[in-house]
C-alpha cells in the first residue's frame, strides 16, 4: 500500500525548465486515480528553496517524490541531486531523472549520485504520456513510499 492509503494526496515536485513537457506531465497525472498533488519549480536554485520550505515556500508540503531534469537553468539537476541526497532531512524522497539526456555517463553519475530511476523522456507525445503514465503507475500505485 503506498501513502494514498493514509488519507493524503501524494505530494509530487517537478522540476523542469520546459513548458510543454511541465503541461504534459500535468495533464497526465491529472488523470490518475491516485490522489496528488504536482508542484512545479523551473530551475535547480528555486528546486533547493522549495525542498528547504525558504520564503515564498515556506508552507508547502514536503515532497514524496521529485521528478528532476538534468538540464536546468541556474543549478543543473545534478547538483540538486547530490544535495538533496546529502540532506539528512532530504535523502529519503526518491528522485526519478526524467531528463532528454542520453549520455551513459549521466546513467552512471545519477545512479553515483543517488537517483532512484533514471528514464529518457521520449520525443514522441504518444510515447512522453506513455512514459509519465508508467511513471505514476508504478511509483503512485505499486512502491511504497517513505512517510514524511
Amino acid at each position: 500500500m503506498n501513502l494514498e492509503g493514509i488519507g493524503r494526496p501524494i505530494e509530487i515536485l517537478l522540476v523542469e525548465d520546459n513548458r510543454g513537457d511541465v503541461r504534459l506531465t500535468m495533464e497526465s497525472f491529472k488523470d490518475t486515480k491516485v490522489r496528488n498533488n504536482l508542484s512545479v519549480v523551473e530551475d535547480g536554485m528555486e528546486a533547493m528553496v522549495f525542498l528547504r520550505k525558504k520564503g515564498k515556500y515556506a508552507e508547502v508540503s514536503r515532497p514524496d517524490l521529485i521528478l528532476l531534469d538534468l538540464n536546468l537553468p541556474k543549478k543543473d539537476g545534478r547538483e540538486v541531486l547530490a544535495e538533496i541526497k546529502a540532506d539528512e532531512d532530504l535523502r529519503t524522497i526518491p528522485v526519478i531523472v526524467l531528463t532528454s539526456s542520453q549520455a551513459e555517463e549521466d546513467v552512471i553519475k545519477t545512479y553515483h549520485l543517488g537517483a532512484n530511476c533514471f528514464i529518457t523522456k521520449p520525443v514522441d507525445l504518444d510515447q512522453f504520456i506513455k512514459v509519465t503514465k508508467s511513471i505514476k503507475e508504478f511509483w503512485l500505485t505499486i512502491v511504497k513510499l517513505p512517510p514524511e
